[in-house]
């Protein structure tokens, strides 16, 4: 039996991305899970390529960044370009390299690079960290057939789909990361709001060894091909010779995937004898939905149960991984007894704003793919056709840096105007799409730094909160050590002594989350500290912290 009485603390719905990673948060804090999934394995949807700067570092946290990096069917050191071209054997448009931060060359902004890989890889690599964890279980060919919440726990009834066998499980939360077409979602009768049905896309997994050595671009994560014929792009999911392609918009609006997927592939590349294996197939549609709730009671939705955007830039699987730490820490926090029902209530107050301006940032890349890049006398021999690449080279290189030049939007998350942070009175960072200035203010990401001795200051975070003491003297922080004692909160005080902290702190105090967040600052304690501390683990009401936000200011 668990800590709650109940058969498990946490049952999670779905073993994609998003439900490992609840298993994952979840488990490291010692609460009890099982997750179910329908499908017999991990690793049934190949689209996401991209674990960005951010998800690794959730990696790193979890011990498994490296086991990521040697899972990987693609070489480390593989470059990370984005190439755009008329087709493959074609004349270059654009390039961008260190795409999405894939360089592996120390940066102290961050302390993971992106990493191109399949999502089917690091499924498995979720998978069996998730799987070595005491408290976790996964159960594949199970589904979840229904739910009751009765306000004290959730009844969940469970059903084997070889046998059809079932059974009932009470647990004091359930996750619903069970996809586009969540059934969690309906249950709680959440509607996914917004446009849907942008147009049509069709992509294919297909084998040809002979590819990269058949054209003329250098290795690259992405290929983009320009052309008015088949639009497309493709990418390397191996370095054996599996790829993926994707048509965006063929002309006179034909439906890819009426088209023979070898022909589609030999049109939008040029390479007209191109030996082709296809291995897989997956029409799909473009939508920008959000859920009008994200929870009900006992009940919580992350990932794409949640919200829905076209793939461009890279966001999507990322982003429910983020949905999984905000949720997990707080599931945890409040089953283990030191977090308060403000907690909960905070997952959605904290990630709506993190989706809705993710979500538009990949609308506005969507509306600059292959078909409206497209300019008559492309791809004419002479002085035409080179005066008409060049000027569709500019428009690339000005419309989809946004796309590849992410920071902004993947560091740059943000919960000032959470319940659960403490404001100090200073303005925040201005949002960009690129450019990630780190801050300290109340709700950002702890600034990062690589120390001295080569490790991550992220690496020296405790579990729990951290009181990161930025000139390296705590004597004062006894009170705030003692109070979080007394209230059973975890606590570690971390004194690095680099000199170069409090410029990028700007105070001599910052109290960081669990998510590496920072929830409070200031050059002083304040005079309540148990104030403090409830407020940030949701036992009491912003609204009731006026004194501390101006004695930290």
């Amino acid at each position: 039996m668990s800590q709650t009485g109940k058969d498990i603390d946490v049952l999670i719905a779905g073993a994609g991305p998003v439900g490992l990673a609840a298993a994952i948060e979840l488990g490291q804090r010692g609460i009890r899970c099982l997750v179910v999934e329908r499908n017999d394995r991990v690793g049934y949807s190949p689209r996401a390529k991209t674990t960005n700067v951010r998800s690794r570092e959730h990696l790193r946290r979890w011990g498994i960044a490296d086991a990521l990096r040697a899972a990987s069917p693609i070489p480390p050191d593989y470059p990370s370009n984005v190439v755009f071209a008329t087709r493959m054997n074609g004349p270059e448009l654009a390039r961008f390299g260190n795409a999405l931060n894939g360089s592996r060359a120390r940066n102290d902004l961050y302390s993971e690079e992106a990493q191109w890989v399949p999502q089917y890889v690091l499924e498995e690599v979720l998978r069996q960290h998730a799987a070595s964890l005491p408290g976790v279980e996964i159960r594949f060919n199970t589904e979840l057939a229904s739910f009751a919440d009765d306000g004290r726990d959730v009844v969940s009834r469970l059903k084997d789909v070889t046998s059809g066998a079932e059974r009932e499980v009470a647990s004091a939360y359930l996750i619903g990361a069970d996809g586009a077409r969540s059934s969690v979602r309906e249950a709680i009768g959440a509607r996914m709001e917004g446009e849907g049905a942008f147009s049509k896309n069709y992509n294919i997994i297909f084998r040809a060894p002979e590819l990269a050595s058949r054209h003329a671009h250098g290795p690259a994560i992405m290929y983009w091909m320009v052309n008015e014929e088949v639009p497309s792009l493709l990418g390397p999911m191996d370095s054996e010779g599996l790829w993926f392609f994707m048509a965006t918009k063929l002309a006179n609006d034909v439906d890819p995937a009426s088209v023979d997927p070898v022909e589609l592939i030999r049109r939008g590349t040029g390479l007209s004898d191109l030996q082709i294996e296809i291995v897989g197939r997956d029409p799909w549609v473009a939508h920008r939905l959000v859920a009008d709730r994200y929870e009900k009671g006992r009940v919580f939705l992350a990932g794409d149960a949640c919200h829905l955007h076209p793939p461009f830039g890279g966001f999507g699987m990322n982003m429910g991984i983020g949905d999984a730490v905000d949720l997990g820490w707080k599931l945890a926090a409040v089953l283990q007894g030191w977090g308060g029902s403000e907690l909960l209530a905070s997952y959605a107050a904290e990630r709506r704003r993190v989706h809705e301006r993710t979500i538009a940032e990949a609308v506005i890349n969507y509306g600059a793919v292959g078909n409206q890049l497209v300019r008559p006398g492309l791809e004419e021999p002479g002085p035409l056709g080179d005066a008409t690449r060049r000027e569709v080279g500019e428009i690339i290189e000005a419309t989809k840096l946004r796309e590849f030049r992410t920071l902004g939007i993947v560091l740059g998350t943000r919960y000032e105007d959470s319940p659960i942070i403490v404001p100090d009175g200073s303005a925040p960072p201005v949002e960009h799409f690129m450019l990630y200035v780190p801050s300290a203010h109340p709700g950002c990401l702890a600034p990062h730094l690589w120390l001295a001795d080569g490790s991550s200051l992220y690496d020296h975070f405790g579990q729990g909160f951290t009181l990161l003491a930025t000139a390296g003297d705590g004597a004062d922080a006894t009170p705030l050590i003692a109070t979080a004692a007394r209230l059973g909160v975890p606590l570690k005080l971390l004194l690095p002594g680099d000199r170069r902290l409090p410029a990028r702190y700007g105070t001599r105090f910052a109290l960081i989350r669990p998510d590496q967040h920072v929830a409070w600052r200031g050059d002083a304690l304040p005079a309540d500290c148990e104030a403090l501390l409830s407020i940030v683990t949701g036992r009491m009401k912003l609204d009731a912290s006026i004194g501390i936000a101006a004695t930290a200011a």
